[in-house]
């Protein structure tokens, strides 16, 4: 275990974070996926937490991250979803079709502290292999 350090405080807080677009659609594969998370880790870099691991999925977004415990997890996912969703929109107008002209996000979302039955590698890893499936799947595509 790890401990992080802020002014007056020893912390080692991390959260696992899932949420889909609107509908569950299939529009963060490829290059769309691939620009989600490097926006993600782009918001990490300037917001006070660090990425640990993540998945870009076609239809959802695994996000594991470590905050001090004055960032709270709400705030996180609300400037993650809020910013791709914005940067996403821009970059690729078309993904705003494929949601009826709509939002990117569904507005709900999943999050889950290590250490509640769950332990910090046992997230890494079900995101790595969610990961691996996702690639798995996607060269089924083509056989």
């Amino acid at each position: 275990m790890t401990m992080e350090t802020g002014a007056h405080t020893r912390y080692d807080l991390k959260y696992h974070f899932v949420w889909c677009p609107k509908y569950r659609r299939l529009v963060l594969g490829g290059n769309i996926g691939k620009y989600v998370a490097h926006v993600i880790r782009e918001i990490a870099a300037r917001c006070d937490f660090r990425v640990e691991e993540m998945a870009v999925m076609p239809d959802h977004v695994h996000l594991f991250v470590s905050a001090p415990p004055d960032v709270a997890p709400a705030k996180i996912v609300q400037t993650v979803k809020s910013i791709t969703a914005r940067k996403v929109f821009e970059r690729y107008p078309s993904v705003k079709r494929k949601l009826w002209g709509g939002a990117l996000w569904e507005r709900g979302y999943f999050v889950m502290s290590s250490g509640t039955g769950t332990t910090e590698e046992m997230i890494r890893r079900y995101i790595k292999e969610q990961r691996n499936k996702d690639a798995n799947d996607q060269s089924n595509l083509f056989d």
